[in-house]
């Protein structure tokens, strides 16, 4: 299938969900584990028993990058054998449009991705650019953890 035809096919199904994932449990050992790769040790995120006493979410929370970074897994874009399209050579993330953190997501507690096609467009022949609206959702809370709108560039 051509790229304009692709560009067609997805421009109909713009604002339609794309993607909802399985629950995944963010945990202290996987904050523990990003806070050592970035270097960011602030005790909200890695001293439990400070966390429980003085934080007002009673609890640690996970880095929102730790958060915001779960989005290729829980998207199920890292599955190199089930690419999204067709003839796929390539998929890049371009980036970001816009990132917000509305909710902490506490140790412990579950999230899942809920996506939603925003844009696309044709770059050239052999590429086009989508826009999904990301939200990550927190089980048992009505705010997200994190909203946002990725870039992937897709190149045939």
């Amino acid at each position: 299938m051509a790229v304009a035809e692709m560009v067609d096919e997805i421009t109909g199904r713009l604002g339609e969900e794309t993607h909802l994932s399985d629950w995944l449990t963010v945990d202290q050992t996987m904050i523990q584990g990003f806070a050592d790769v970035t270097k960011d040790h602030q005790w909200i995120h890695v001293d439990v028993d400070r966390a429980a006493k003085e934080s007002p979410f009673g609890s640690t929370i996970a880095h929102g990058f730790l958060t915001l970074s779960l989005i290729p897994h829980l998207g199920g874009h890292v599955d190199a054998d089930q690419p999204p399209y067709p003839g796929l050579k390539l998929a890049v993330n371009y980036g970001l449009n816009r990132v917000r953190f509305p909710n902490p997501v506490a140790a412990g507690s579950k999230v899942r991705t809920r996506s939603k096609l925003a844009s696309v467009d044709q770059i050239n022949d052999e590429c086009f650019q989508v826009v999904t609206e990301v939200t990550i959702e927190i089980d048992g809370q009505e705010k997200p953890g994190c909203v946002a709108e990725t870039v992937t560039r897709y190149y045939f």
